[in-house]
């Protein structure tokens, strides 16, 4: 059987067969030269998905890019990734997030693009480290742990703590999710329960201030 992927096909493609197509093709396969991953993310409303469909669709993605496809979430354009997120619901998000290595994938993701949106402009001579934890994870503590250190006006992210914090932001994926694509507020997260902070609580209310965070 012969795969179109071509940008006029994925167009009329409904959800669940893009979807469909991209768990049948073979990352070898020639119909996926040139296909752009925007492209997809432009065919995609995660509105329109089920609860499992979205999950389906990132899981397709990444299994293509381990094999050698060129479609790996790193090249999405800031824009395209923000607004998936920020049209996905609690529950898309959390079938996402439920699933191993899905999770991981997207979070690493999330946090390798802190990195490249640091806006160095704006941190002056700050020097910090923020920890985050990110509930129901799938390890012992039952949290996966991300760090953040600002110094030298870089932004450096590393998996696992390795120096003390200034503070530490606890939350849920989702909620983190959102913050970071610019779709929830980190002072109304606190004040509803959802974000909690160890240390300095100033610091963490404006820590979001320093990156330029893309508009879905």
């Amino acid at each position: 059987m012969t795969i179109d992927l071509t940008t006029e096909a994925i167009a009329k493609l409904s959800p669940g067969e893009l979807i469909s197509t991209l768990k049948q093709v073979d990352p070898a396969d020639p119909a996926l030269a040139g296909v752009d991953i925007d492209v997809i993310a432009r065919a995609i409303d995660p509105r329109k998905l089920g609860k499992d469909e979205f999950a389906d669709l990132l899981g397709a993605l990444g299994d293509l890019a381990d094999g050698g496809a060129d479609l790996d979430l790193a090249t999405m354009d800031a824009q395209n990734f923000a607004r998936i997120v920020s049209r996905a619901s609690k529950d898309q998000i959390d079938a996402v997030t439920s699933r191993p290595g899905l999770r991981e994938r997207v979070l690493d993701e999330v946090f390798r693009r802190m990195e490249a949106h640091f806006r160095s402009d704006r941190s002056g001579a700050t020097r910090a480290v923020v920890h985050f934890r990110l509930t129901g994870a799938f390890t012992d503590s039952g949290e996966d742990v991300y760090e953040a250190v600002i110094e030298d006006s870089t932004c450096t992210i590393n998996k696992g703590g390795t120096r003390d914090p200034r503070a530490t932001v606890t939350l849920g994926p989702v909620e983190f999710l959102k913050l970071a694509t610019g779709n929830a507020s980190a002072p109304v997260l606190f004040m509803t329960g959802k974000l909690k902070v160890k240390g300095d609580l100033g610091f963490a209310a404006g820590f979001m201030s320093l990156f330029d965070i893309p508009k879905a």
